[in-house]
Parts: C-alpha cells; structure tokens; sequence
C-alpha cells in the first residue's frame, strides 16, 4: 500500500455553498476544524457521519457536467495521505502516474494524473489539504 483515501474534491464555483447542500445531504459537519484541511473562500469541507469526507475547491472557469455528454465531463479528484511524500512519489510514478504539479515536499501536496489522464493528489501526513 502507498496511500490511504483523504477525501474526494469535487471542483465548483462556490465552495461553501455546495458543501451546505452536501452537509444537509448528508447530516455532515461543514468546514468541521480538521488539522487536515485549511478551509477558506477557495475549499470547503464536509465531514460525514459514516467518516467520509468530500472537499469542494473553487474552480473560476468552472463548467458543469453534462451527464453523458463526454464534452462536459464529470469534475473531481482524489486526496491520499501519505507518510513519506518524496517516497510515495517515486512509487505512484513507477505504477504508471504522471507527474501534473510538483513541488517536492516544501509545500506538503504534490498532483498527479493516473494512467487515464485523471487528477489525483498525494499530501504528506499532516499536510493540510489546499490542492
């Protein structure tokens, strides 16, 4: 194993407002304080009852989906936390990840795209989450 699931980020153009809708969804807990995440005007939280946590993060040219129009796909990426940044990189690059956004282990979060193109991130453990 190289990383644990942190939480799904889900791109919008108001983050606050969309976590109210998934904290009312869901009986979650907005922005919860949570030394994991530094909310602010750009990233909101929610925290579920069942321990899940999704992330909204403001997206400015932010597009909705169009389910199935492929023109307009579905908007989202995966946090993993992980004990050793600079070593997780080396592994995540050797099953196949392609390095989007690097900053080494400076700014604690570096993104990637999996084998399909999709956007994921690896933060360090204790890290807070900002990508």
């Amino acid at each position: 194993m190289i990383a644990t699931l942190q939480c799904t980020v889900i791109d919008c153009p108001d983050p606050l407002h969309l976590a109210a809708f998934y904290g009312e969804l869901t009986g979650g807990a907005v922005n919860r304080p949570d030394r994991q995440w530094a909310v602010d005007e750009s990233w909101a939280t929610v925290h579920t009852p069942q321990g899940q946590v999704l992330a909204f993060q403001r997206a400015t040219d932010f597009h909705p989906p169009r389910w199935p129009d492929p023109e307009h796909p579905q908007q989202f990426h995966l946090d993993f936390t992980v004990p050793d940044l600079a070593a997780a990189h080396t592994e995540v690059l050797a099953i196949g990840a392609r390095v989007l956004d690097h900053a080494g282990t400076t700014r604690g979060w570096n993104v990637y795209a999996d084998p399909a193109g999709h956007p994921f991130c690896l933060v360090g453990h204790g890290s807070p989450a900002t990508a």
